[in-house]
């Protein structure tokens, strides 16, 4: 099987990468990208089929496939020779991990997962289906964790052309005011999540009504504000349970929920388990370890 040329090393000066793993088929990069309204975006072209994690920051995504707001724990989609490219028209900077696989490699992943073997969408929101690997890729390059990294390639992979296969294609024109708007919200409610944020706040920010900011954001995000919310501090809750030693009942509430009650609700929905079960033995004897050295 063909080694794949890895899509990060591209030489973009606001573009740095670092290769996480790699092996036959497959590889996975973390990118940060510091380009702002005043870089000129360029054309590029996806190398191998392309599966990225947005981790952090915001950024429009332009393919045959469509356009896109990508926001954090959407999922950017690419075909092999696909031409594409990103902007960061309303704002600064974001941070991505990119799963890259070679066209031979991913055919295979999809033809198992019963599904199409090129993305017909550009996009994948922040899907409830995805989440736990979505958490997964973050634990990875926030922690020196041991992640399985081609495990996570393959499910993502297999998960991601399963679900884009259900979601329709079609896309709509939105105003680059509507646009701008909506970017400043999901970049504000990434720095204040531990803040009650109302629908009526939210809207405000975005100079909108109510009414229109609630259909505009989910046409942009592929979420209501709820859920992205929601989802969003259910997250960061699933990356510190896993890279640290704090008790649940303090995550809970440093993630925006009011009592661990609701906290262990949502995340066993979201997760399939229960925040205990989530951070499991292994993760709580590796605590209890690191305090006994520490004491030592």
């Amino acid at each position: 099987m063909a080694k794949i040329a890895i899509e990060s090393e591209l030489a973009v000066p606001t573009i740095s990468s670092r290769v996480l793993a790699a092996g036959e088929g497959w590889a996975v990069s973390d990118i940060v990208c510091t380009a702002g309204p005043r870089d000129r975006a360029f054309e590029e072209n996806h190398s191998a089929v392309s599966v990225s994690v947005v981790a952090g920051g915001s950024f429009q995504y332009r393919s045959s496939g469509g356009r896109a707001l990508m926001t954090p724990g959407s999922v950017l989609l690419g075909n092999a020779g696909q031409s594409f490219e990103c902007s960061h028209e309303h704002g600064c900077g974001d941070h991505c991990i990119a799963f890259q696989f070679t066209a031979e490699f991913f055919e295979e992943i999809a033809a198992d997962a019963g599904a199409s073997r090129n993305f017909r969408i550009a996009r994948l929101p922040y899907l409830r289906s995805l989440a736990p690997l979505i958490a997964r890729a973050c634990v990875g390059i926030n922690s020196a964790s041991e992640i399985s990294w081609e495990e996570l390639a393959v499910d993502l992979a297999g998960a991601s052309s399963r679900a884009a296969d259900e979601l329709p294609s079609s896309f709509e024109s939105v105003p680059a005011g509507a646009l701008a708007r909506v970017t400043r919200v999901v970049r504000r409610i990434e720095q204040s999540l531990t803040e009650p944020l109302s629908v009526s706040q939210l809207a405000r920010e975005a100079r909108l009504s109510p009414f229109h900011f609630l259909r505009t954001f989910e046409r942009l995000t592929g979420l209501t504000p709820h859920q992205y919310i929601l989802r969003t501090r259910l997250r960061k809750a699933a990356v510190r349970l896993l890279t640290e030693p704090e008790r649940i009942l303090d995550v809970a509430l440093d993630s925006g929920f009011g009592d661990v009650s609701n906290f262990n609700r949502a995340f066993k929905a979201e997760f399939g388990m229960s925040p205990r079960a989530y951070r499991g033995p292994i993760s709580s004897r590796r605590w209890i370890s690191q305090g006994l050295s520490s004491a030592g």
